[in-house]
């Protein structure tokens, strides 16, 4: 009768060893997993912020483009003549201006 009481025990100390090595396996792997998980998002949203980047990066060079061509077309004075003409509707000496109204 001793032996089975020892068997017994045996068993139910084998199982809450058992229960205890997968409590702490589990334990460490979450402990080894949560700077993995944390660096994953951080990344994510470091490609987030490079991808707008990239966008405003973009926008930034066509507006340089363009402001570069309104800097050459401003060192000519025919286009300076023009422009003025077309917006504040300026004349020549002796022409006449007449404002049509809008289709709209």
């Amino acid at each position: 009768m001793k032996r089975q009481v020892k068997k017994t025990k045996n068993k139910k100390s084998n199982k809450t060893s058992g229960i205890i090595v997968s409590l702490i396996f589990i334990a460490v792997s979450l402990a080894l997993l949560y700077p993995v998980g944390k660096e994953l998002s951080s990344i994510i949203d470091l490609r987030a912020k490079l991808k707008e980047s990239k966008l405003i990066l973009a926008e930034i060079e066509k507006e340089n483009v363009y402001l570069t061509e309104q800097k050459t077309k401003l060192n000519d004075p025919e286009y300076i003549k023009s422009y003025a003409r077309g917006e504040y509707l300026l004349s020549k000496e002796g022409e006449q201006i007449f404002k049509l109204p809008s289709k709209k």
